[in-house]
């Protein structure tokens, strides 16, 4: 038996007043998105802000259904729109801000398992890291090198018969 440790690095940064304004910038519109998220049912509005390496923004939101399965996470919804419209771009950045209705989100909400292996798949096809910014309504902002970072082990096309 062998045992495994697995470890990351991500850092923290108190305020926006840290950032580079490329991060800025990003965060901005992840916030301005989730203003606009349709969240009738959990009271939770994401937004996400996707960096293109030729510069351009590509913004999501969550969007819930009645039939909660049919609903869209906001990172999954800035990524998939941003690899409709700009196909052969890389991803640079994601940034992530989320909001409660019912409460003060005071620290940063970390992507769910679904939009982490979408994000990797992106990561994986264009063989560079995707840098991955968080933040609630306040508190710290966390900035994480690469989606790899926050999904070790990640399922891949490896893992298939590509013969």
């Amino acid at each position: 038996m062998k045992k495994h440790h697995i470890q990351f690095e991500f850092t923290e940064c108190s305020s926006t007043a840290e950032l580079a304004a490329p991060d800025k910038r990003l965060l901005e519109a992840a916030i301005k998105a989730r203003k606009n998220a349709y969240a009738p049912y959990s009271g939770f509005k994401v937004g996400a802000a996707v960096l293109l390496e030729n510069g351009e923004i590509v913004v999501g939101n969550n969007q819930e259904n009645a039939s909660y399965p049919a609903g869209l996470c906001a990172e999954r919804v800035a990524i998939f729109q941003a690899g409709a419209i700009y196909p052969n771009v890389a991803v640079l950045s994601v940034a992530i801000s989320a909001a409660a209705e019912a409460h003060v989100v005071d620290r940063p909400a970390g992507p769910c398992g679904s939009c982490r292996q979408a994000m990797m798949e992106y990561e994986q096809k264009q063989n560079s890291p995707i840098r991955l910014l968080m933040q609630g309504e306040e508190g710290p902002i966390y900035i994480c090198n690469a989606i790899a970072d926050i999904l070790p082990l990640a399922f891949g096309n490896s893992f298939l018969d590509n013969s």
